[in-house]
């Protein structure tokens, strides 16, 4: 197994009180390789984006992932780190990874991030103006799971778009050291349902 904590970075830098037009401006600025930056109600945000250990975990997210929804023969689109912003709602955020989890959809369904920093603005109230169905965060070796309701976003124990995923076959596959043993064991125990499909559809539809 690996030791996947990752080394908490720095805290990111904020810049307040910004219009979203000087945070536009400011953005043409600054936006360069190896930054992030997110905007929540008139808040910047700046962070570097991290080492080897934060790529790693990153991608291994994404391949056991994209490992399942092949098998569920789900039409998805594998988004990256799209950036979503809404000036209305006055928010810009990207993940690391996102997903459409079917065609023609207007936003990512899917969004995950690896935290690696403290501070910096409220994610979870920036996903949810940006409509965003499910949220997953990997922290302290470990994935956290929300879902967005009528209310805001509840912490939920395992996916709610991919009800059958087995939570604790995934974080077994993310802590391998090995990557391509952690996918041969993943798609070893892969269970897959018959209706699990229609019962996705059926929830991005409402």
């Amino acid at each position: 197994m690996i030791t996947t904590l990752i080394e908490r970075e720095a805290e990111p830098i904020l810049i307040s009180d910004l219009t979203w037009r000087e945070f536009k401006a400011v953005e043409q600025l600054i936006e360069r390789p190896g930054l992030r930056l997110s905007f929540l109600d008139g808040v910047l945000e700046i962070h570097k984006n991290s080492g080897k250990k934060y790529q790693i975990i990153k991608e291994r997210i994404a391949s056991l992932l994209e490992i399942y929804l092949e098998f569920l023969d789900l039409d998805f689109t594998p988004t990256g780190s799209v950036t979503l912003e809404n000036e209305f709602e006055k928010v810009k955020k990207e993940g690391d990874e996102s997903y459409e989890l079917g065609a023609n959809r207007k936003h990512p369904d899917l969004v995950i991030e690896v935290v690696v920093s403290s501070g910096g603005i409220n994610k979870l109230e920036a996903y949810k103006r940006l409509q965003i169905p499910e949220v997953w965060f990997w922290m302290n070796d470990k994935l956290l799971f929300y879902s967005l309701g009528n209310d805001g976003y509840e912490a939920v124990s395992k996916s709610q778009l991919l009800p059958n995923l087995d939570v604790d076959l995934l974080m077994g596959c993310i802590n391998i050291e090995n990557h391509a043993q952690a996918l041969r064991e993943f798609r070893g125990g892969i269970v897959v349902s018959g209706g699990e499909v229609k019962t996705i559809l059926e929830k991005l539809k409402r």
